[in-house]
């Protein structure tokens, strides 16, 4: 390989592993109904984005500490304006969710399952006790793979939902794109060191390998769920195995 940047470099790494993170897809759409699963889709994103912008302020907060670290204030600045960006997005999938006829009574307490908290709980540590810089990597993962063209469309064929239970997809599909480029743009003006790169690329991959941790969860509840009416899946993560 003979990319000139990081940013061309991760890239590459990631195109590595996203093979399998679609496969794990396409396997948890097959497991079960459509219909079935994507409430239970909707509401694992919702524990994972909900993360989003308490752990984007937090490396903010971590990295305008680094006072004599030429990363800190271009870090802080960046991890500020992102999780400005990222709120409310929790909100796209609860209202997604209440639109496919199905009622959380207390989204925030459903206990996550230990994928989720493997895929986010290894960013604080990493954040604190390595360098903010790492979440670069996880930030990388979760916004250079895009909802493809048409997939809303795609979904609410399959499932039978109304177009008003796909808006976190649609929004997606065209943020994402935006928020790649800027973070490419981004990490190719960042004076990262060789330790630097190799922890932006590990947590990058980390998070791809959770994800399908995550899809295999998702998956797996809504199969065990199947004679359950939709009303009740906030019952799926009541036990953790």
């Amino acid at each position: 390989m003979s990319a000139s940047t990081f940013s061309e470099r991760l890239e590459f790494r990631l195109s590595l592993a996203r093979p399998a993170l679609r496969q794990c897809a396409a396997r948890m759409w097959d497991s079960a109904s459509p219909r079935l699963i994507y409430p239970a889709y909707l509401h694992m994103m919702h524990m994972v984005v909900r993360s989003a912008v308490p752990l984007l302020e937090a490396a903010a907060e971590v990295a305008g500490r680094l006072r004599d670290d030429p990363l800190g204030p271009i870090l802080a600045s960046y991890f500020a304006d992102h999780a400005g960006e990222e709120r409310g997005h929790d909100g796209w999938l609860i209202a997604d969710l209440a639109a496919t006829g199905t009622a959380l009574a207390d989204p925030g307490g459903c206990f996550p399952p230990s994928c989720v908290a493997e895929m986010v709980g290894a960013q604080y540590y990493w954040l604190r006790h390595f360098h903010p810089v790492t979440l670069i990597g996880h930030v990388a993962a979760m916004e250079t793979l895009p909802p493809p063209p048409g997939f809303a469309a795609t979904l609410q064929e399959m499932t039978g939902y109304p177009k008003a239970a796909f808006t976190a997809i649609r929004r997606h599909a065209r943020l994402d794109i935006a928020h790649a480029r800027d973070l490419y743009r981004l990490i190719d003006r960042l004076p990262l060191s060789p330790a630097h790169e190799a922890a932006i690329s590990a947590s990058a991959l980390h998070t791809i390998e959770r994800g399908i941790d995550i899809l295999a969860e998702i998956a797996v509840s809504a199969s065990d769920s199947s004679a359950m009416p939709a009303a009740s899946i906030d019952l799926l993560y009541h036990e953790i195995a």
